[in-house]
């Protein structure tokens, strides 16, 4: 392959901060109109690799070409458009208080000669047939705090694809870095035909995810990166799924120990749920036994996500009543404070919005659950929080085991074995997942599947887990139960928990569902 064939041509890339060797002797070549996926762990240099382009990052050396033309590095920040990139990072950019239009138009109304007075007439007119032309439905008009988080995704993408092809610049790359971990498959699905039409109109896509499904379904090709190296550049068609995983961590992913279903049966059930109903789930009722995984799907909009909610108090319930051992608790007047003392953990799948605090230590995030072992009346024993934290840290295997780091510098990974240090510490009777993988790679993902079924066959903790990732929930649940229409369909237990009877039962309560049969 040549220079001049190449939209991006990326050679020998290398950044180290301190120490630490960030991007090694890296090389990425992107084509015309191709999806090109940037695929590795968390840590292993994708993020990097994106700020250098963008230019966040003056790498140390390296050579880039756009187009076969050179272009000198370091960029300066926000130089990138002059040479027809543009990026959507994962917090998308967009401005809540300001309306879809002007977050649109925000770069052009900027630059325009007639700033001075603006026609919003014309321009919400110009909006719609943008929008038109990628097959979107979305009000110039609205707020963008009124937007769902796929239409705010979508219009962050056409935004982006707008401001390479501005001025004439040719049809460049876009640069999309995580955009849809924080989507439901629906939204996933809603994004990738847009980021298809994009591709198919000449402009070349850098897609730079942790997900290998989604990198698997919308790629042509893939490069890899692993300890800030270059693991290999392949075709999607033609690399198995056991290949990218060899290909991510280094090595063959050891399988998962066997779920010894049949010893729950002996166990006696000791966590009851009772007629729960909330905005979107009514009369739910199901038992745990002593250390029982239980999984819970179905298709999104089908109510299961409300059930971990629900349960801590942090979503108003109608009714209801959670039996834990012998403590009743009416849920309808529960609330999450009360839940921690009544022995429930929470892992929201938002960490970083719902479940922590971006911006405070990891020692902080950390020692928030169980605060008051560190205060005397008059002032925290900080000593103590960091010691007790760092060893939680090496125990949970966080990476970098600092617990002075500000914890939204962790990987998703990272982050979220942090937060399951966090709450294992206040040793959980009943621990609440929602999507407890979602933005964590594929090597952190079995760490994370290893301590909660450890946690609940050597504590015999009882693990409530909702998730849309139905192999994830193969791996890890003992029984799983799929939700249509709000309420139980079925239960999965045995040998019939496998990712395709867990798809087979979630299209089938949505058949149900389209069929009006009443569940």
């Amino acid at each position: 392959m040549t220079d001049a064939t190449a939209r991006l041509d990326l050679r020998n890339l290398s950044k180290s901060f301190g120490g630490t060797q960030a991007l090694r002797d890296v090389s990425l070549d992107v084509l015309p109109g191709e999806v090109h996926g940037l695929l590795g762990e968390n840590g292993s240099g994708k993020s990097t690799l994106i700020k250098v382009l963008a230019g966040f990052h003056e790498p140390d050396s390296g050579e880039l070409r756009m187009e076969g033309e050179p272009v000198p590095l370091p960029l300066a920040v926000g130089q990138f458009r002059e040479f027809g990139m543009s990026f959507v990072h994962q917090d998308l950019g967009l401005v809540e208080s300001l309306s879809v239009l002007e977050n649109l138009r925000v770069a052009g109304l900027a630059s325009s000669r007639s700033r001075f007075r603006i026609s919003w007439r014309r321009e919400r007119a110009k909006a719609r047939e943008t929008f038109a032309r990628y097959g979107i439905r979305l009000d110039p008009s609205a707020p963008v705090s009124a937007l769902k988080p796929v239409e705010r995704a979508l219009l962050a993408i056409v935004r982006a694809i707008e401001e390479i092809r501005r001025d004439d610049r040719g049809q460049g790359l876009l640069v999309l870095d995580e955009p849809t971990v924080f989507l439901p498959r629906e939204g996933v699905e809603r994004l990738f035909s847009l980021v298809r039409d994009v591709a198919a109109s000449g402009t070349s896509v850098l897609f730079v995810s942790h997900d290998l499904d989604e990198v698997r379904e919308i790629t042509d090709r893939v490069t890899v990166l692993r300890d800030g190296a270059n693991a290999g550049t392949v075709s999607t068609a033609e690399t198995s799924e056991q290949q990218f995983v060899e290909l991510i961590i280094g090595r063959r992913l050891a399988a998962l120990p066997d779920i010894q279903h049949a010893d729950l049966t002996k166990k006696q059930v000791s966590v009851r749920v009772d007629h729960l109903s909330g905005a979107s789930v009514a009369d739910v009722a199901f038992e745990m036994h002593e250390g029982e995984v239980v999984g819970l799907t179905g298709l999104i909009g089908s109510g299961f996500e409300e059930v971990p909610h629900l349960l801590f108090g942090a979503r108003r319930a109608r009714s209801g009543r959670l039996l834990i051992h012998d403590v009743s608790i009416d849920v309808t007047r529960l609330t999450p404070t009360a839940a921690v003392r009544a022995g429930l953990a929470l892992i929201p799948a938002d960490r970083k919005t719902d479940g922590s605090i971006a911006t405070l230590s990891v020692e902080a995030n950390v020692a928030l659950s169980v605060i008051g072992r560190y205060h005397n009346g008059f002032y925290l024993d900080r000593r103590r929080m960091r010691r007790d934290a760092a060893a939680l840290l090496r125990e949970f295997d966080v990476r970098p085991a600092d617990p002075s780091l500000p914890y939204g510098s962790l990987s998703g990974g990272n982050q979220q074995k942090a937060l399951l240090a966090k709450w294992f510490q206040t040793e959980p009777r009943l621990l609440l997942l929602d999507e407890p993988t979602q933005g964590v790679d594929v090597g952190a993902r079995q760490q994370i599947y290893e301590l909660i079924r450890t946690a609940a066959q050597d504590r015999g903790m009882h693990v409530v887990c909702a998730s849309s990732d139905y192999e994830q929930l193969a791996a890890l649940c003992d029984r799983v139960i799929v939700f249509g229409r709000g309420r139980i369909w079925r239960e999965l237990v045995g040998a019939d928990v496998t990712k395709e009877r867990i798809i087979e039962q979630s299209y089938a309560a949505m058949a149900a569902e389209a069929a009006q049969v009443v569940v």
